[in-house]
Formats: structure tokens, C-alpha cells, sequence
């Protein structure tokens, strides 16, 4: 591994631990959160600083659906899917002491890579790739996107190309679905279904009662249609060896302590409460939590009483205020009066926003001893150098 990524980060710097020292020890970081809280920005955001300050190679992949990574580190349109591709240096707005990757999810060429690498022979691999309802099947199959997400994290981790490997999972509830994957295609192997589907075939054997009712399905769906099925998942449970024993290390690998999980959260009352739901599922599951992330942080300053009380007298002292201040602005008295009401009504509300920020903050802290604050900016995060901020903020510099 990069010295970098080994020291843990600058030397000499005197602070307290935070999201630095913690992906400084770490190979896998799941970030999780509901939709619309900056997840997939933060995600891009941890893995640039990273390879800005901890060195090494570090990988963002995306196993969200909506596709957003491209865009948030400035390469939409590149055609980046399934490949992992390097984020070339001189697109970075800050000098790296390591390597940017990226990559994101392709769920058909991830299941041809995984057929192939589990198919027991080259006849099998070709038959399962030329069947004509594996497509249909893998595409549409329940859970069959989180599955495939699970094994490209495993084949990642354990290829050892990076140091570092940041996912951007999909919103809550479907994260959940991903940790879950693993044991659903253990649980499908061993399941009644595929043995309904699938031992009639094999034995050749067909009761007196069965074969009408495989008659009518045949009628109702299509010549042959079950016997189709069936015949694909014959060639499939070939493979139940290698995806079985591949689910099993990808839980383990979710529990390991090289691995981390990082809920990015608003401080608004529904992402708040969606991420403490979060952030229960995961200690019921005994995976790693490593950090909270609030984003959109309004400054503590708005906060302070003494500077909501000036606001409210703002407001109520705007009239004779506005009476000296018109000529001075070149401004109708009345305009001026309204234009210091409103402005101090808005800083009154913002402070109690911040207020209640500051409440749910700390029912975060309860739950997660780090929680990291990202502030809310002016501008959209939308390029690299906004992207260069926001790691900046995670990290503590301003």
C-alpha cells in the first residue's frame, strides 16, 4: 500500500480524529443516505481529497442507477460505465498526491463477467449467455441490480488495484436492498421455486397431474415457455458453488474492519429522520459505522441569540432606521423600511432553522460519535472545483 495511505494522512497536523483519519484506515467505504441529500457529491468529494492528501489509488464507483457521478466529477459524456477510468490529473482543481478513479455500474456487463467467471466449463458459459431469456432475467430478475452491485464491490476489493474504494450506494431503503443481496442469492439456491422449476426436468419424470397443468402453461405462455425457464436455471445452478461462496466473503467483507459506512444526511426533519433509520439498520446488521455526514449546514453564527435579538430589533425599528438611511441610498423611505423588515424577518427565520439544525445534530451525535458538517454553499456543487471544496470542508479546512 502507498506510504501515503499508510502514515494516515499530513504530518504535524495537530486536531482532533475526523473523516481523514478514518479513510486513512480503511480499503471500502460505503456511502449511504435518502435521495437528494448530496450522497453522490459527498461520495466524489471523499474519494478527490483522498487522493489529494492520503495518496494511493483511490476508486468512486456509483452502484446508484440515476448515474450522477460522471457529471459531479466533470465527466459526463465520456461513455464511463462498467470500466473504471482515471480522472486525469490536469482536470483536478488541486494538486493530488495520488490517483482519482471512477467507475459506475453496468448491470449487463457486470452478470456476463460474473457468468464467466463462474461457469464451470466453456460449454455451460456460452449456453447461459446465448439463452434467450437470460437478458430478460438478469435485467428484470428481483434484486438482481443490488446482487450484481455486491459482486462488482467484491471484485474490486479483491482485485487490490486500489487502496481506497468509495461506493455511492442508491437512496436508503434501496441500500439496504444491496446489503442484503448476498443472503437473497444464497436463500434463491436453496429455494422451493428453483426446485419446482427445475427438478421435474432433471428427473425426466412427470406425474399424471403435472404434465396437464405444464400443458395449459405452455398454451397460456408461449410453446415451451416453462421448460425454457427451466432449462436456464439448470445451466444457472451449475454456478451454485462460486456464487454461494462469493456471497458468503462479500458479508463478510461488509462486516470486516476494513470497511466503513457513511450516512450523508441533511439536517431537515425527513432526511434526519430517514438517516437515523439508517443508521439503526446498519448497528442491527453489526456493520462498521464510521461517520454522519450533514450536508447543507447553515453557519453556527446564525445561531447566536444575540444576533437573532438584533434581527428582531432590526425589524421593529425598521421606519425610523429607513428615515435616515433613504437619503443616504438615494431611496423612497418606504421601500428602504420594507427592504430592512424583510431582511431582518429572514435572518430571524434562518437563525431558528439553524436552531433546529443544531437539535437534530446532536441526536445524530448520540447515534455516530462522528458527524462531520459540510455548510451550505452559494453556489451549486456542479464541477470539480466546487467538489474540491466540499472534500475540503469534510476534511476541516475551511
Amino acid at each position: 500500500m502507498n506510504a501515503a495511505r499508510r502514515s494516515g494522512g499530513p504530518v504535524g497536523r495537530d486536531a482532533s480524529p475526523g473523516i481523514d483519519a478514518l479513510l486513512a484506515t480503511k480499503e471500502m467505504v460505503l456511502v449511504c443516505g435518502s435521495g437528494g441529500v448530496g450522497k453522490t457529491t459527498t461520495a466524489a468529494a471523499l474519494g478527490l481529497q483522498a487522493a489529494a492528501e492520503l495518496g494511493g489509488r483511490v476508486l468512486v464507483l456509483t452502484v446508484d442507477p440515476a448515474r450522477r457521478l460522471a457529471d459531479a466529477l466533470g465527466l459526463g459524456g465520456t461513455g464511463v460505465a462498467n470500466a473504471e477510468v482515471r480522472v486525469a490529473p490536469e482536470r483536478l482543481p488541486i494538486p493530488v498526491r495520488g490517483e482519482l478513479w471512477m467507475a459506475m455500474l453496468d448491470t449487463k456487463a457486470s452478470w456476463d463477467d460474473l457468468v464467466t467467471r463462474h461457469a464451470p466449463d466453456q460449454a455451460t458459459r456460452e449456453a447461459i449467455l446465448a439463452n434467450p431469456l437470460y437478458r430478460n432475467i438478469t435485467g428484470r430478475f428481483v434484486h438482481s441490480h443490488e446482487y450484481i452491485a455486491m459482486e462488482r464491490l467484491h471484485e474490486l476489493h479483491a482485485s487490490g488495484r486500489y487502496d481506497l474504494v468509495i461506493v455511492d450506494t442508491p437512496p436508503s431503503r434501496h441500500a439496504l436492498d444491496i446489503l442484503d443481496a448476498p443472503a437473497r442469492m444464497v436463500e434463491f439456491f436453496g429455494s422451493r421455486l428453483l426446485r419446482w422449476l427445475t427438478v421435474p426436468y432433471r428427473s425426466r419424470l412427470f406425474t399424471a397431474a403435472s404434465k396437464p397443468f405444464y400443458q395449459v402453461a405452455d398454451r397460456i405462455l408461449g410453446s415451451n415457455f416453462l421448460r425454457d425457464i427451466a432449462e436456464f436455471f439448470i445451466l444457472f445452478q451449475k454456478m451454485e458453488d462460486g456464487f454461494v461462496r462469493r456471497a458468503s466473503q462479500t458479508e463478510a467483507m461488509l462486516a470486516d474492519a476494513r470497511t466503513t459506512f457513511v450516512v450523508v444526511t441533511t439536517l431537515e426533519a425527513a432526511p434526519s429522520s430517514e438517516a437515523r433509520f439508517l443508521l439503526g439498520e446498519l448497528g442491527r446488521r453489526g456493520l462498521p459505522l464510521g461517520a454522519v455526514v450533514a450536508n447543507r449546514v447553515l453557519p453556527t453564527s446564525l445561531r447566536a441569540l444575540d444576533a437573532r435579538e438584533a434581527a428582531t430589533r432590526l425589524v421593529d425599528t425598521a421606519g425610523p432606521l429607513a428615515e435616515g438611511l433613504a437619503p443616504v441610498l438615494g431611496a423612497d423611505p418606504a421601500m428602504v423600511e420594507r427592504v430592512l423588515a424583510e431582511v431582518g424577518t429572514r435572518f430571524h427565520d434562518f437563525g431558528v432553522v439553524a436552531a433546529r439544525q443544531a437539535e437534530r445534530e446532536a441526536e445524530l451525535r448520540d447515534l455516530c460519535p462522528l458527524v462531520v458538517s459540510i455548510p451550505w454553499f452559494d453556489s451549486e456543487v456542479d464541477d470539480l472545483s466546487t467538489l474540491a471544496r466540499v472534500g475540503m470542508s469534510a476534511w476541516g479546512r475551511g
